[in-house]
């Protein structure tokens, strides 16, 4: 029988330490560092273990010197009561010893853990709490080395080897948990998906490539030798040549084409398919695992029984003062960030100055270019920076909200995050999509930032070169640096911890080896993970999603990047997870949460997005225009013509340069004499009005974004339908289960009535 402690401030506090039993399979392990046994720590401590004896836990107590370590293990009643109250929810597991599954074992006895309380001076503290105040530094459940799971995972997952070969997802499921198991089992389908959308990509960007040197506009522009265009910038900038940009058109070329609109068509499809096939893929499996109907709330009231009898339900609260409190605050948070943002395009504005200043001549020649890329990568560190911020501030608005679970709180803080990192990575793209050269006003009447610097223009070949030069520097740092952090910094940390720790060995209480201590010390050595760790994991892979997915009509080289990331990635997540980090508590799960909603969102935002892209962006419409209503072919003679003959000619422009502003001093050391020049626009020359082809192409572009959007609309409306969410199979699955449940019911009445 289990010796009680005679008080829990004993300062020779009796634990068990079991040494006759080495091999006992141990739930959780508490760390410390060692204090003295007056201290407050040490007090806390013992009173928390104290009533962990009294709910029938067993403990053991394991010093090395530098930490010690308190192991536990739960009575096996806590685990028949769980099977009794939720129906034996792990169907396989009716042993006497272990009448649950391990990853049920290890999610109960964590719920237990981080909701016993103590009551220490009139305060009352969890496990959480008492790790904040450094009580205990640490709580972890255990890899084992003779755990066969794990082993497994090892030699089929857990390699760069088997990057090419399917995810084991039943034996991460026994491992990890059914929420782990369906965050890899929607990578892995996500994965698979981004094949098709990379292959077309990869079609339209070669349908560029092939006509690389053959474009019209690209030949125009390159021979446009004696089109002088208006300075680029204020100060001492010389009147330049259209074919200096003579590669710059060919390049722009490759991602505005024919092929374009059929992508961001083909892409709007595939995001709505996707989703849709991952719904019946998601349900085939959750019912293989008999969790299609699995009830979260039901099972966390059960859990807080189990606990405590008498425990007090948490009930839902709502307060309007506090959702007022909550969206003000996230309105000001969004509102920084749009700031940051317009801050990257002052910089943007002042460096290309400075660069067209510089004595560098290629430096000078590529200004724009240059000053695109070096915001790109600007605009990088901001959302390094600002990813941690906007974590701090999200979990203080979720705290205002009192959420009544994990669940609610994970949602909120999901959905916090998710809006401030999608403001933090998108809003500059929005700003170079939709924005950029088109409020910077004309030559003689520029927009200027404190009455000084003018805003940028577009290149004369178009805005959708510099949205690809920002998506692409961003999506490659992205993917690469944050990917090298990811992997190294646990690898290296485990490596140096590991060398540290090399000579030092466990020793119990009476000062003998414990080899059995020795897997807690080697589960102490790997990286801690944290209650949202794999948060961490989906917002990177939704981030990705909505790179992939918004702007992809300017760079459709994204899902390729993309496909090549994640099969990195799968593989990557797995050695971490297996072999360089603590074990996650193992959570049950249906489906990936909220995050579906999430991507349901983004799949519409890109259907806007991309529509906007082609009709504002490109130049799709005002060569459809010309082709039609302004060009050489459109009274429809176009035998040994091409039909976008004189375009550029005609989308440039004229302006007079007696009609300059005083702050505009141009450079006369190339060009003297010159009356007029040349800018991307369409106004007259009499009075720089818009002209009549400038509201035939607006009118062009409004109309096809409402074509557009309400095309790909209904043809994510009619895919949604014509593929069903839930497989027949599962549906007639289920209705066969309830009607088995219905004759159990039936048959205990009948033979209650015949008693």
């Amino acid at each position: 029988m289990q010796e009680q402690p005679r008080t829990p401030w004993a300062e020779d506090f009796p634990l068990h330490d079991f040494i006759e039993n080495q091999d006992i399979n141990w739930d959780y392990v508490l760390v410390c560092k060692p204090t003295s046994t007056d201290s407050p720590e040490e007090q806390k401590r013992q009173h928390y273990i104290s009533v962990l004896l009294k709910k029938g836990f067993k403990t053991k107590k394991v010093r090395d010197g530098k930490v010690t370590f308190y192991g536990v293990r739960a009575p096996t009643d806590i685990f028949h009561k769980y099977v009794r109250l939720l129906h034996n929810p792990d169907k396989g597991h009716t042993s006497i010893e272990s009448p649950v599954s391990p990853t049920s074992r290890i999610r109960i006895v964590h719920f237990i853990l981080h909701n016993t309380a103590i009551l220490f001076r009139g305060k009352e503290e969890k496990l959480q709490d008492l790790i904040k105040t450094q009580v205990f530094e640490a709580a972890f459940p255990l890899h084992t080395r003779k755990d066969q799971t794990r082993e497994g995972l090892k030699k089929k997952w857990a390699r760069w080897r088997d990057i090419i070969y399917v995810q084991p997802i039943e034996e991460i499921r026994a491992y990890y948990g059914e929420k782990v198991a369906l965050y890899f089992a929607w990578l892995g389908w996500y994965t698979i998906m981004l094949l098709y959308a990379a292959v077309v990509g990869l079609i339209v960007f070669f349908y560029g490539f092939v006509h690389f040197d053959n474009s019209q506009i690209s030949q125009e522009i390159c021979t446009a030798n004696n089109t002088l265009m208006c300075p680029l910038c204020d100060q001492n900038c010389p009147y330049w040549p259209l074919s200096d940009t003579c590669t710059y058109a060919k390049v722009t070329h490759l991602f505005d084409n024919e092929g374009t609109v059929f992508f961001a068509m083909f892409m709007a499809v595939w995001a709505t398919v996707f989703l849709e096939l991952w719904k019946r893929a998601r349900a085939n499996t959750v019912s293989g695992w008999n969790l299609y109907n699995w009830d979260e709330d039901e099972e966390e009231l059960a859990l807080e029984l189990i606990n405590d009898p008498e425990c007090t339900i948490k009930k839902h609260e709502h307060s309007y003062w506090r959702s007022m409190a909550v969206l003000l605050g996230a309105a000001v948070v969004i509102a920084v960030l749009i700031g940051i943002a317009q801050a990257l395009v002052i910089y943007r504005v002042v460096v290309t100055v400075s660069f067209m200043r510089s004595s560098w001549e290629f430096l000078r020649e590529h200004a724009n270019t240059a000053a695109v890329m070096s915001g790109a990568v600007l605009h990088y560190l901001t959302i390094v920076i600002m990813t941690k911020v906007n974590r701090v501030i999200a979990g203080y608005l979720c705290n205002l909200e009192k959420p009544r679970t994990f669940t609610e709180r994970e949602n909120s803080f999901t959905t916090k995050v998710f809006t401030f990192q999608f403001v933090t990575h998108f809003s500059s793209l929005f700003y170079v999509a939709f924005f950029l050269g088109r409020i910077n006003g004309y030559p003689g009447n520029y927009v200027r930032i404190a009455g000084q610097w003018r805003l940028e223009e577009c290149h004369p070949s178009g805005c959708i070169t510099d949205l690809f030069i920002q998506m692409c520097v961003i999506m490659v740092l992205k993917q690469t640096l944050s990917n090298c952090v990811e992997y190294l910094s646990p690898y290296f940390s485990y490596k140096w911890r590991l060398m540290k720790d090399r000579r030092c060995r466990v020793h119990g209480e009476d000062g003998s080896e414990d080899s059995a201590a020795e897997c807690w010390r080697t589960n102490y050595r790997l990286g801690a993970v944290h209650v949202f760790s794999l948060f961490d994991e989906f917002l990177e892979m939704v981030i990705q999603y909505s790179f992939t997915t918004i702007f992809v009509a300017a760079f459709p080289l994204a899902p390729v990047l993309a496909f090549l990331n994640n099969v990195l990635e799968i593989r990557l997540d797995a050695i971490k997870m297996t072999r360089l980090q603590r074990r996650f508590v193992p959570r049950k799960a249906n489906d990936i949460g909220i995050w579906l909603q999430v991507l349901e969102a983004v799949g519409v935002l890109a259907v806007i997005t991309n529509g906007l892209v082609i009709a504002v962006t490109s130049d799709f419409i005002p060569r459809l225009i010309y082709l039609y209503v302004y060009g050489p072919c459109a009274n429809g003679n176009t035998e040994g013509i091409n039909c976008l003959s004189g375009y550029v000619d005609s989308s440039l422009s004229v302006f007079y340069t007696k009609d300059f502003e005083d702050l505009t001093q141009v450079s006369r050391s190339l060009c003297t004499n010159v009356t007029e020049c040349r800018y991307r626009d369409y106004r007259s020359a009499a009075d720089y009005s818009f002209s009549t082809q400038f509201w035939h192409i607006f009118a062009a572009r409004l109309g096809f974004l409402i074509v557009f959007e309400h095309v790909a609309v209904c043809i994510k409306f009619v895919a949604a339908w014509f593929v069903p969410d839930i497989p027949q199979r599962v549906e007639n699955y289920n209705l066969d289960m309830k009607k088995q449940h219905l004759l159990e019911e039936l048959r205990m009445i009948e033979r209650s009535t015949e008693v």
